[in-house]
């Protein structure tokens, strides 16, 4: 956000606030409600998927309950590569006396298939519309190495013995190479596939939603596949960037391409229907998953304050 804000300075220094209200003023903001529909479509439909590998790990909780972890976990969606979701591990453990070795791998895998499903997304964008394919290569690339690492276990436990050898870090070593174990697991062809054939359509109510926010100012025109390489690809490129909630490299990468690849869009539009775009993805995520997080930590408190029997 503060970048955002930093972005939004930038633009007024060189004269272009007001081309900035102009955009607004005639933007239709049914299109940002339907935005916001989209985004609650994706986190529905990456539940079951969450279901899916709870299912998988043993873990049988309600599915109230279920769902009020998934959905607090999205308060920490602005963590680097969302890592910060493995506050869904504790609330399990807190609520449901469940070890949090048994669900963090399920946290770390639904990063892989999300970044393997937004990697797809891309890629047939790619082949759709000839977007520069350097950034995808390397995403693929790296991804593609955290693979090999999933199924090749030995280098990987060589990286945790390494990372764990100061004495402050030891007692952490144990619990890192069960997870790493519970997560080759829930990474086997198998598994792995059917978690990204359900991330494929979430991402994609997304980068619909991104379409119908460019496509909603006056002039302004992205067509569906283009607006879903733009989307996918600066989301990989926010998440590999391991900042916060990929703040700055996002948004910048998104209105760079907005600028030289969709119809009518300059640059107060493009910084525009970013701001709006990031304002109905990952803010609204936040705000909707603090909602989320302050209700299980009120069970937390209620269940920790009864009588021991």
């Amino acid at each position: 956000m503060i970048l955002l804000i930093v972005g939004i300075a930038a633009y007024a220094m060189a004269g272009d606030l007001g081309k900035i209200g102009d955009r607004l003023a005639g933007f239709s903001w049914i299109a940002f409600v339907a935005a916001l529909a989209r985004a609650l479509a994706n986190y529905a439909i990456r539940f079951l998927r969450w279901q899916l590998y709870l299912r998988h790990q043993q873990v049988d909780v309600p599915v109230g309950s279920s769902a009020l972890v998934f959905g607090a976990g999205l308060s920490l969606s602005i963590t680097p590569a969302k890592l910060g979701e493995l506050v869904k591990s504790y609330l399990l453990r807190e609520l449901h006396d469940i070890p949090a070795p048994r669900t963090a791998p399920v946290v770390v895998a639904e990063r892989v298939t999300d970044l393997i499903a937004l990697l797809s997304l891309a890629v047939v964008g790619v082949a759709t519309y000839g977007v520069d394919t350097t950034f995808v290569i390397a995403a693929a690339a790296l991804i593609g190495c955290g693979l090999v690492l999933l199924a090749w276990p030995r280098p990987t436990r060589w990286i945790v013995d390494v990372i764990t050898r100061p004495a402050k870090l030891r007692k952490l070593r144990d619990p890192l190479l069960e997870t790493y174990a519970g997560l080759v697991e829930l990474c086997r062809p198998r598994l792995l596939l059917m978690a990204t054939a359900i991330a494929l359509p979430a991402w994609g109510c997304e980068c619909v939603g991104f379409a119908l926010i460019v496509n909603a100012f006056p002039g302004a025109h992205v067509d569906l596949g283009l607006a879903i390489v733009i989307y996918a690809s600066t989301t990989i490129a926010g998440a590999l960037s391991f900042l916060p909630g990929g703040l700055g490299v996002t948004e910048g990468a998104m209105i760079v391409l907005l600028i030289h690849n969709a119809t009518g869009v300059d640059r107060a539009t493009a910084l525009d229907a970013t701001i709006l775009t990031r304002l109905a993805t990952l803010w609204f995520a936040v705000a909707l998953g603090l909602v989320f997080l302050a209700v299980a930590r009120a069970r937390i408190a209620r269940r920790q304050s009864r009588p021991s029997t």
